[in-house]
Formats: structure tokens, C-alpha cells, sequence
């Protein structure tokens, strides 16, 4: 992950608050297309931080900056809004962190929406960039390194997840996972295999917008088939 000065904590809304029949749904545009997330309750913190950028417009017009095949598609640097050609990007931030909020049953899965960081000690987000995985599938030789090398066990659910849709693993528990893509997860794909130059950043820029708003789960569940 690119290195990020962040210094300061924001105060973050009460996601408690709103009733638990719903959910905040995320509706991301790309020049590649649409995608639809969701944002973990067991991430309160990064949750109501993610929602409160949203919900000021602080992502539209921001790009994609950093795209990886086979690992991961990043954005969220307030840099890159008006980054001209060539601009190396990823150090931008927006002042403050995000505590750390690492939950086992959260992990790298293709599709995960993850906090981006720098190299902390208490390895706290990011308080704006984030990355979607992409990730590759694994077989059970390469996935027993991973685990090796992480240290930390997969569950069966982990790894089956693994071998089928496929993920990162090595990222688990050093980078907060707080969201997941629940529809489009294709545009991942679209946009990881574009050209890029040697910092990563896509030859062509592909920028991105957001809005969200509160749905009803079981609307959720009916439209795109994900269940809480």
C-alpha cells in the first residue's frame, strides 16, 4: 500500500442510529461501470467514516489510481482530483486515521472493500483511500503457504472462498476489510487489466462517484441476492 501521512481522529456519526431493518447501500460509478457495496456493521468506524465521505461527495471525480491484476484496484487520494498526466499519486490524505478494526470472519475476498494505510505500528486505516480486491483463486499447496506465511489460520469457510472466488490472503489481518461488493464485480476485473505505467497508475485516467443511501435488507437480499 502506498505511504499516507495521517495524523488526527475524526468524530464519526452514529451508525447505531439508524434503524436495523436497513442498511446503507453504496452505489460507486466508474468509466467501466457500476458497482453496488455494502459497509460491515462489525467496522462501525470505518463504516460511519466511509458513509461520512460519501454522503459529503468527497470520492466523486477522484481516480482509480493504483491498479494491480491479480491483487487489487485502489482510489480515494484527494490528489488525484486534478492529478495532471504522469503525477505520481497515493500519498494524499485527508488528516486523520481510522483505528485498526481487523475481524477474522472479514477477510480478502474478491470483491472486498479494504482500508488502505501506511506502515503504522498500530496499523490504522487510512482516513480516506481504500482498495476493492481482485485477487486470484488458489490451490491448496499455495494456500497452505499463505497461511504460513501470515501466520493466522483460514477457516474452512476462508478457504473454500479461496480456491473458488478467489482473494488476497496474504493482506488478512494487516488491513482493515469493511465493505464488500455485492453487484458489478466484473468492473473489478475491467478495470485491474488496464495499462499501466510503472507507479501503477492507469495510462488512462478511470475516475469514480458515489451516493448512497438507507435500504431495506430484505430489498437488498431480493435485488442483488446478498444475505446478512
Amino acid at each position: 500500500m502506498p505511504k499516507i501521512i495521517l495524523l488526527l481522529l475524526l468524530p464519526l456519526l452514529s451508525v447505531a442510529q439508524k434503524p436495523s431493518k436497513k442498511d446503507y447501500l453504496v452505489t460507486l460509478k466508474t468509466d467501466y461501470g457500476m458497482m453496488h457495496l455494502i459497509l460491515h456493521n462489525q467496522t462501525p468506524k470505518h463504516k460511519e467514516n466511509f458513509i461520512k465521505l460519501v454522503e459529503q461527495k468527497f470520492y466523486d471525480g477522484l481516480l482509480f489510481h493504483r491498479i494491480i491484476e491479480g491483487f487489487m484496484v485502489q482510489g480515494g487520494d484527494p490528489n488525484s482530483r486534478s492529478a495532471a498526466a504522469g503525477q505520481p499519486l497515493g500519498s494524499g490524505d485527508i488528516g486523520y486515521k481510522v483505528p485498526a478494526e481487523f475481524m477474522p470472519e472479514l477477510f480478502h475476498k474478491k470483491g472486498a472493500v479494504a482500508a488502505a494505510r501506511d506502515n503504522n505500528p498500530e496499523k490504522a486505516s487510512s482516513g480516506c483511500q481504500f482498495y476493492i480486491v481482485q485477487g486470484r483463486v488458489w490451490d491448496d499447496e499455495n494456500l497452505q503457504k499463505q497461511m504460513a506465511r501470515s501466520g493466522r489460520p483460514f477457516t474452512d469457510e476462508q478457504k473454500q472462498t479461496y480456491k473458488t472466488l478467489g482473494g488476497s490472503p496474504h493482506l488478512d489481518g494487516n488491513y482493515t476489510v469493511f465493505g464488500q461488493v455485492i453487484d458489478g464485480i466484473a468492473v473489478i476485473d475491467s478495470i485491474a487489466k488496464q495499462p499501466r505505467g510503472p507507479m501503477d497508475r492507469p495510462n488512462q485516467d478511470i475516475r469514480m462517484a458515489m451516493e448512497g443511501k438507507w435500504v431495506k435488507k430484505k430489498k437488498i437480499t431480493k435485488q442483488f441476492g446478498y444475505q446478512y
